[in-house]
């Protein structure tokens, strides 16, 4: 394929036509905040809304995740726009989140830390009122966890559970605030035919599914 040129705030990057504007800034180096996003996964599941950007050309801020490149393309990361839009789908998103990142299993790796830390934003809502999930954590397995107190519903360990490994294992519960991942049938995951299979906590990025310690200890022997 003949490679075509775009500009993502001011820079000159090679890429094909084609391509996920997220990703090809993803891997020249310029951070977009995203969490639902996976690469390869098309139509993406664009749930997050915090990956907006600017196109020259185009009359309000896109989605990058949704977003292909085409020769020539301007983009801009940040504008008054982007960021209002940005802040606005951060604070909802954190304003029903359980918020310990002391104690929990993603601190220090979570995607929301970051975002939050590159972005300058407060991971405590200002102007939204707290409404912290309050769900039973599963740690019936051994090797792996499941807190649906701290996850974002990004959807990506219920596409790699359905589409990559085929487990068929979890999905998405109940509707509105009340949405959380959950087995499909409602019952623990020691009782789930997952055998030896931990791509769920593979994928996520928060901590929400997360390897136990005395796996993590076992991994590093």
């Amino acid at each position: 394929m003949t490679p075509i040129e775009i500009i993502i705030d001011g820079q000159k990057i090679e890429a094909i036509e084609g391509e996920t504007l997220l990703f090809r800034a993803l891997a020249a180096g310029i951070f977009i905040p995203n969490l639902c996003a996976m690469e390869g996964v098309d139509p993406p599941r664009n749930s997050c809304r915090l990956c907006f950007v600017e196109v020259e050309g185009m009359d309000k801020p896109v989605t990058s995740c949704t977003l292909k490149v085409q020769d020539g393309m301007v983009v801009s990361t940040r504008s008054e726009a982007v960021d209002r839009l940005v802040a606005s789908a951060f604070e909802m998103l954190m304003s029903v989140h359980r918020i310990d990142c002391k104690f929990c299993p993603g601190n220090g790796r979570c995607a929301l830390q970051e975002i939050a830390k590159k972005r300058k934003f407060r991971l405590k809502p200002k102007r939204l009122p707290m409404i912290e999930p309050d769900w039973p954590v599963d740690e019936s397995r051994p090797e792996m966890g499941m807190n649906p107190n701290h996850c974002v519903l990004c959807g990506r360990c219920v596409h790699v559970c359905n589409n990559v490994v085929g487990k068929k294992v979890l999905d998405f519960m109940n509707r509105n605030l009340a949405t959380r991942v959950g087995t499909f049938d409602g019952e623990p995951l020691a009782e789930q035919e997952c055998g030896d299979c931990l791509a769920c906590a593979g994928v996520c990025p928060v901590g929400a599914i997360y390897l136990r310690e005395s796996n993590k200890k076992g991994e590093n022997d």
